[in-house]
C-alpha cells in the first residue's frame, strides 16, 4: 500500500481537477457545467436514458463484471462481507456482487430519489441480501466501521473537490476499505483527442453530452491523493490503473 502526504491545501475547491501539479493546459481541461444527471431542470426521461446507456455500456464492455471483481478481491478474506455501494445509479454493480458472492450483504444507495425508486421496483428491492436506501455519499447514515467495504463506481467525478474529499472521510469512517473506481484522466494531448472524438455527438446524444462533461471533471491521481489528505492525513491510498483504463483507488485509515 502506498501512503502519500501532499502539502496541505487550505482551499480545496480551488484545486484543479488535474491536481495541485496540473499543467497550464490541464487546468483548462475542466468545467463547472453539470451533467444532465446532476441538473434539476432536465426531464427525468433524459436522465433515465443516460442511466440506461450507462447500464448497457457497463454490460457490453464488461465494466460491471470488472468492477465487481475489483470489489470482491478487496474482501476476499472476509467470509460474509457487508458491502455498501454508493452512487449505485441502476444497481448493476450491486446485482453482480450479490450474484457472485453467495453470502454477501449489500446496501444499495444513491442520492437521486428516482434512481432509488427504480432500484426498489426491480429485483434488488426484493432480494433477501440487499437493502435499498437513499443516501448521500458525503454524509453516510451508518455507524463507524459498519461495513467491510464501501465502493463508489463511476460517480466520484460528479462531486466538487470539497464534497469529493468528504467521500474519503465518510467512506473510510463507515468501512474498513473504500474503493473508488472512476474514469481515467489521461495526459493533456490524449485528453484533447478523446474530447474531440466525442464533441460532435454531444449536442444530440445525452449519454455523450454527459461523457464529455465527465471527462472534464475527472480527477487525476495527484488530485485524488490531495483529496484524501485533505479529508484526513491518516488516510492511506493505493492507486491502480489510469491512462486508458479506469482509475482505482483503495483508501484505508492508517494506524
Amino acid at each position: 500500500m502506498m501512503a502519500y502526504m501532499p502539502a496541505p491545501i487550505t482551499d480545496i475547491d480551488r484545486m484543479p481537477r488535474g491536481g495541485p501539479d496540473a499543467s497550464c493546459i490541464d487546468r483548462l481541461l475542466q468545467t463547472d457545467r453539470l451533467e444532465y444527471l446532476d441538473r434539476d431542470d432536465v426531464d427525468d426521461k433524459v436522465k433515465r436514458s443516460v442511466i440506461r446507456a450507462l447500464e448497457w455500456t457497463g454490460e457490453f464492455f464488461g465494466n460491471t463484471e470488472k468492477f465487481a471483481r475489483i470489489a470482491l478481491d478487496e474482501v476476499a478474506d472476509v467470509a460474509d462481507p457487508i458491502i455498501l455501494e454508493l452512487g449505485s445509479g441502476h444497481g448493476g454493480l450491486s446485482r453482480k456482487l450479490l450474484e457472485w458472492h453467495p453470502t454477501a450483504e449489500v446496501t444499495v444507495t444513491d442520492i437521486e430519489a428516482q434512481s432509488v425508486k427504480a432500484i426498489e421496483a426491480g429485483d434488488l428491492g426484493e432480494h433477501p441480501r440487499a437493502t435499498v436506501r437513499r443516501m448521500d455519499a458525503t454524509a453516510i447514515d451508518a455507524p463507524d466501521g459498519h461495513f467491510d467495504l464501501a465502493v463508489f463506481a463511476f460517480s466520484f467525478h460528479h462531486l466538487p473537490p470539497s464534497l469529493a474529499s468528504r467521500v474519503f472521510a465518510e467512506g473510510t469512517r463507515v468501512a474498513t476499505k473504500l474503493v473508488i473506481i472512476d474514469l481515467p484522466r489521461p495526459p493533456s494531448p490524449l485528453h484533447i483527442l478523446r474530447l474531440a472524438a466525442m464533441l460532435p455527438l454531444a449536442p444530440v446524444v445525452p449519454f455523450v453530452h454527459d461523457g464529455v462533461i465527465s471527462s472534464l471533471r475527472t480527477y487525476s491521481p495527484s488530485a485524488l491523493r490531495a483529496l484524501a489528505a485533505h479529508a484526513d492525513p491518516s488516510i492511506e491510498v493505493e492507486l491502480r490503473g489510469g491512462l486508458m483504463d479506469p482509475q482505482v483507488v483503495v483508501a484505508t485509515r492508517g494506524g
